[in-house]
């Protein structure tokens, strides 16, 4: 039976590259999109999601407009990681109205003055169990959890990507990029969601980088889904050599669509798990390992992958086994 998820993201190069995995993968069925700013502002996320449904053939996907802003900040982007339009500056093609899937959601009336996103995942939430695999910053979840926890009851798995153990930052020394956009919310989750967050920070997914070498496997495909990916992340391996100095590029979003489906790929620990929210470490996910506060365990961290494994796994999803080889 396919697990129904409701795909939370900011796309973004790696999140498209993560809704491209989910769409592909017969193990998920995705009832729904939800877009929250962090990479972009949330009208380019609806757009490159309508972009990246259209070239998977799901426009059939509902998407739906979450926050604009983070819940105590303005927001900042990562457009100098992403490009402008979010997609690398790689010339995709707008989305004619016509094809677009995203329709005004029609829920609660009580609910009526939240961002539609958030109506979709409490409504859906109420309806039936299901997971939420979150790959943006978490102000969507913790404005959902806010106005109706008790439906977080129906709330299978919660998986997101965010925040790091050991591992450095990657927009401050000590903050992963999605929990630094916002800190409070990240915070509300990991102090008040009723299940455990199963954290895929940057511990495991700085080891997940699309290399030259997988990408010019990509050239050979003659695949619209391969030349799309080439395009897209030019840009991105780009920024990566000038960032942090290596070739490729980290694509951190789409383990977490890999583990959510193989939780063999990774290995972690139980522990609380809280955000900072103020000062030089702002946005720093700080998790008790030893349990020095002695709370009851909130997060599953996640501190080991199985790279080779997931790429793998991602181009066999994406290319039906045709990339296999240049996967190894």
């Amino acid at each position: 039976m396919k697990e129904r998820v409701i795909i939370d993201c900011d796309p973004g190069i790696d999140d498209s590259l993560a809704l491209m995995y989910a769409l592909s993968a017969p193990e998920l069925e995705v009832i729904g999109i939800t877009i929250v700013c962090g990479n972009v502002p949330v009208d380019l996320g609806i757009e490159n999601a309508r972009k990246v449904c259209r070239l998977m053939g799901r426009e059939d996907i509902p998407i739906y407009a979450g926050a604009e802003d983070p819940l105590k900040r303005p927001l900042v982007t990562a457009q100098d990681t992403h490009g402008m339009d979010g997609l690398g500056e790689a010339g995709v093609t707008p989305v004619k109205e016509t094809e677009r899937a995203y329709d005004h959601f029609k829920g609660d009336e009580s609910l009526s003055d939240l961002p539609e996103a958030v109506q979709f995942i409490v409504q859906k939430l109420k309806e039936e169990t299901l997971s939420i695999i979150a790959i943006g910053p978490l102000t969507n979840i913790a404005m959902a959890l806010k106005v109706s926890p008790e439906v977080f009851s129906h709330l299978k798995r919660f998986v997101s990507m965010g925040g790091n153990f050991k591992s450095f930052g990657n927009c401050s020394p000590v903050a992963e990029f999605n929990y630094w956009v916002d800190p409070e919310g990240a915070k509300y989750v990991f102090e008040h969601i009723s299940c455990q967050v199963e954290m895929v920070g940057l511990d495991v997914t700085r080891q997940i980088v699309l290399t030259p070498e997988l990408i010019e496997s990509l050239t050979r495909l003659e695949d619209d889904k391969a030349d799309f990916i080439v395009k897209i992340t030019k840009f991105y391996v780009d920024f990566h050599k000038k960032q942090e100095g290596i070739d490729g590029c980290v694509i951190n979003d789409p383990l977490a669509i890999a583990y959510f489906i193989h939780k063999e790929l990774c290995r972690g620990l139980d522990a609380y798990t809280t955000v900072e929210t103020e000062g030089l470490c702002v946005g720093q996910s700080v998790v008790d390992e030893k349990g020095f506060w002695r709370k009851k365990p909130s997060s599953y961290v996640l501190t080991r992958v199985d790279a080779s494994a997931f790429m793998t796994y991602f181009f066999n999803a994406l290319f039906e086994k045709k990339a296999e080889g240049g996967a190894r």
